[in-house]
């Protein structure tokens, strides 16, 4: 996934720092990413799903509001409406660069910015709210004690998390001014609301004001057991494809046509975290799968080994080959079924050094139907010619067995 180090004027004329994420293939959609309250745009979440998205296709900008991350400014001269402003001139940035946003995504405070934000950035279609707070002035019940000074002598320092985090007067006046009610009762854009029962920063109970200020088209889809912060890397990979597969209703994400003389038949693969093994693959514009490794070999299962790939590759195209056959006789062959598993063995070539291992695929067909025994032995000779089959045992060993 390719990223460029992006550049905007924030609100008050100070620099934001920004990363936008590329899709490797072709480029369909565009969304907009607004972070949690005094996070960054690089904390896990926001770039892991960021990089799931972008292996859907769709390009993620996502930035430091004012005073936060790498921009400039200072944090404790800001306010929700800044951060509504920062979000607008992201909007911006992006169109003027021909990328205008069609969705935006807020987490936490970053989700109801992204909900005051949307009625005016026109090309936006779609929603996303991730832990959002349905009052902006939710987040002053972690400011504590700090309340009293704040009001006293108009900034204070707030321990969020362990961080110490300033934060000024103007900023509490103008979250506990703000509502979203209205604001949500007339977005006028398809919302998607993902939210954990267990969230002890802002509980579930916030999702269920915002789903019923909504109108249709809305939707809400639960995080689980995840945590506010969306820290662990599967509930981040989920609420990924979630918003992916979701945001494909309300955006256009037919693909390009692909330039003149492009090749057909292209199987991408490129890294999907590079802390880890997992691995994007897009066949074409339209197909996408996951490759990993087990946990056993340091990988997170998330997808199939390469192996697992090469056997379903065998087991499909054994499939594939005896259903043809049987149609083009008009056989009665219901079903198919084929188990595909690999090892390691010793060659028994005389040729090879006693300790030389070649690799071998068990295959077990299963056939139902009403087929009489010539018949089903037929189609298990037909499935030695299968086209992968020929491949593999030019240099692999294949045993088949009736099911």
């Amino acid at each position: 996934m390719p990223t460029e180090r992006f550049t905007f004027t924030g609100h008050d004329g100070h620099d934001l720092s920004a990363r936008l994420d590329l899709p490797d293939g072709p480029h369909l959609a565009t969304a907009l990413f607004a972070h949690c309250f005094t996070c960054s745009k690089d904390i896990p979440a926001a770039r892991r799903i960021s990089a799931r998205l972008a292996g859907a296709g769709i390009a993620v900008l996502r930035f430091d509001f004012t005073g936060l991350g790498h921009s400039g400014g200072e944090f404790e001269n800001t306010t929700f409406t800044s951060n509504i402003h920062d979000l607008r001139r992201a909007a911006e940035a992006l169109t003027d660069r021909g990328m205008a946003p069609g969705l935006l995504i807020g987490h936490s405070l970053g989700g109801a910015a992204a909900l005051a934000t949307a009625r005016s950035i026109d090309s936006v279609r779609a929603v996303v709210t991730i832990g959002a707070p349905f009052d902006p002035d939710h987040v002053t019940r972690n400011f504590g004690d700090a309340l009293s000074t704040i009001d006293r002598d108009g900034v204070a320092e707030v321990d969020l998390g362990g961080r110490p985090i300033r934060i000024g007067r103007d900023f509490v006046e103008d979250v506990k001014a703000e509502t979203l009610s209205g604001e949500i009762a007339n977005l006028r854009k398809a919302l998607l609301i993902l939210h954990a029962p267990r969230d002890a920063i802002v509980g579930i109970d916030n999702a269920s004001e915002i789903f019923r200020a909504a109108k249709h088209p809305k939707s809400f889809v639960t995080l689980d057991d995840a945590d506010h912060l969306i820290t662990r890397p599967r509930d981040a990979e989920y609420a990924a494809e979630v918003i992916a597969a979701w945001a494909a209703r309300y955006l256009d994400l037919a693909p390009p046509a692909p330039p003149p003389g492009a090749p057909e038949g292209i199987v991408r693969v490129s890294e999907a975290d590079p802390d880890g093994f997992l691995q994007d693959i897009n066949a074409g514009p339209h197909h996408h799968v996951l490759a990993d490794e087990p946990r056993s070999y340091g990988g997170t299962d998330r997808g199939m080994s390469p192996y697992g790939f090469l056997a379903a590759g065998l087991g499909a195209c054994t499939s594939m080959t005896i259903r043809m056959y049987a149609r083009r006789k008009k056989w009665p062959l219901d079903h198919v079924r084929v188990d595909v598993c690999h090892d390691k063995v010793h060659a028994q070539d005389a040729e090879m050094s006693d300790d030389a291992k070649i690799d071998r695929f068990v295959r077990t067909i299963t056939l139902e139907g009403d087929l009489d025994a010539d018949q089903r032995a037929r189609l298990m000779e037909i499935a030695d010619r299968c086209p992968v089959h020929k491949t593999l045992e030019k240099t692999s060993q294949i045993e088949t067995r009736a099911g």
